[in-house]
């Protein structure tokens, strides 16, 4: 037997035992309890698993490949599911009008709660002061990350070749892309409809297949968050946790505060929908962007949670989940850019005006949409605003070595943000079925094996 393949056993025999006893455990649960709850064991199975191996510095290497696995599984399905999704919400719309109504609303709910988001974050902040007791110290490999300007960043996401964006996982392009191929449909089907229904049939029939291949991929997440989570707990230490604990403390308290007054507010005072009952549905879309830490990853079990559990029309859904996968950043570009903003000024010993508390709100809510599409919006996010108060962009380095650990809390409040958005457009809409969702109360997304 090569050498590498004996050393690799040899540092992983822990992790591989411990990663076959929990599939087979989750395996042989699944016939016996639903899908939400096997998701919520695993998570905590994973917590303890990777707590183990880094209390005995076990390599991690077998149970990263289960978690690896399925986030590639998860991110086969995102390029084309957002192309058909697109396609089939448009050319099922006749009415234009329709069409725009419901995208100002989308937008105007996506920036409405960033606005909100980066408030309570840099309240939080203020309150709280995250950066008390930290050395300021830049650490002596950080490289400021370069600001795309504002023409880059809109370059960018016009399709150039969409075959070639569709391979580089670039979503906003194929997106851009699917619209024009579905406003192109519906204008040519007004003249001749014989001409755009195989189309039609066509869009429609994928649509169908690629929910069925969703289905198929998700039964695996339950193995996925367990992997995913063990991992997270093994490679960080309480070595790694102890300076920065507070600021991980606040951030979390932020988004916890985020997610249960404005989410359950906004569910509770708008939609008429009782907030435990809402959490409880959506439950799947938050355990899957906490521990795959990827709003477009989050997106094929999001769109299941909305039309499945939610009970909002595919329409809607079709239109408000892709589009909030690549603008809708509550956590990533309204919280955590006010939060770091005031660490910095902490740290640094820089004071901080009513004028500069505004800035913040604004630049927060602003720069959340202007960066869609763009890799890791939330150090973009983080970087403008830094820039736009003149303060140090050492901060981001210095809070760099825990930011994963906050990414996996700000992912679950963006995805459930977008979850949030879609169920109040549907209401004002007359496109939320209200009775199904008040008799379902225990349903499931009808994924455990047959």
């Amino acid at each position: 037997m090569d050498n590498n393949v004996v050393i690799a056993i040899q540092t992983n025999w822990l992790s591989i035992v411990l990663g076959l006893a929990v599939i087979i455990a989750l395996h042989f649960l699944s016939r016996r309890i639903g899908f939400g709850s096997r998701v919520l064991i695993a998570l905590g199975l994973g917590l303890v698993a990777g707590i183990v191996l880094n209390a005995a510095q076990a390599g991690y290497d077998a149970i990263q490949l289960i978690g690896s696995i399925y986030v590639n599984l998860i991110r086969m399905v995102v390029i084309p599911l957002v192309f058909v999704l697109v396609i089939n919400s448009i050319i099922s719309i006749t009415d234009t009008g329709y069409l725009k109504k419901i995208g100002g609303k989308t937008i105007g709910w996506f920036l409405l709660t960033t606005g909100i988001a980066a408030i309570i974050g840099l309240l939080s902040a203020l309150a709280l002061n995250p950066g008390a007791g930290i050395d300021a110290r830049t650490p002596e490999d950080f490289q400021a990350r370069e600001v795309p300007t504002l023409f880059q960043v809109i370059l960018d996401q016009v399709p150039n070749n969409p075959i070639s964006d569709a391979a580089n996982g670039k979503v906003v392009p194929v997106l851009i892309f699917a619209l024009f191929i579905a406003f192109a449909t519906v204008k040519l089907g007004e003249k001749k409809p014989d001409t755009v229904q195989p189309f039609k049939a066509f869009i429609q029939s994928v649509t169908e297949i690629m929910h069925q291949v969703v289905r198929f991929v998700l039964r695996f997440t339950p193995y996925g968050v367990f992997a995913l989570i063990a991992v997270m707990a093994a490679r960080y230490g309480l070595d790694t946790l102890k300076p920065l604990a507070r600021l991980i403390g606040v951030s979390y308290f932020a988004l916890i505060l985020h997610f249960v007054l404005v989410f359950g507010g906004l569910v509770l005072l708008m939609a008429k929908v009782n907030p435990v009952k809402f959490f409880k549905k959506a439950y799947p879309t938050i355990a899957v962007a906490f521990t795959t830490r990827s709003s477009y990853a989050t997106l094929p079990v999001n769109l299941e949670v909305i039309t499945k559990r939610l009970r909002v029309s595919p329409r809607v859904a079709s239109f408000v989940a892709p589009l909030g996968a690549t603008m809708n950043f509550n956590g990533c570009g309204g919280i955590w850019p006010a939060i770091v903003a005031v660490f910095a000024a902490n740290i640094f010993n820089i004071d901080l005006s009513f004028t500069d508390y505004i800035l913040i709100v604004l630049v927060s809510a602003i720069s959340s949409i202007g960066v869609a599409g763009v890799p890791g919006p939330a150090s973009i996010s983080t970087t403008v605003v830094l820039t736009a108060l003149g303060l140090p962009l050492e901060a981001i380095a210095i809070v760099a070595s825990v930011e994963a650990l906050i990414d996996m809390g700000r992912t679950a409040v963006n995805a459930t943000g977008t979850t949030v958005t879609s169920l109040l457009v549907a209401n004002l809409e007359g496109e939320f079925d209200r009775d199904a969702f008040d008799r379902d109360v225990e349903d499931e997304l009808e994924l455990n094996p047959a």
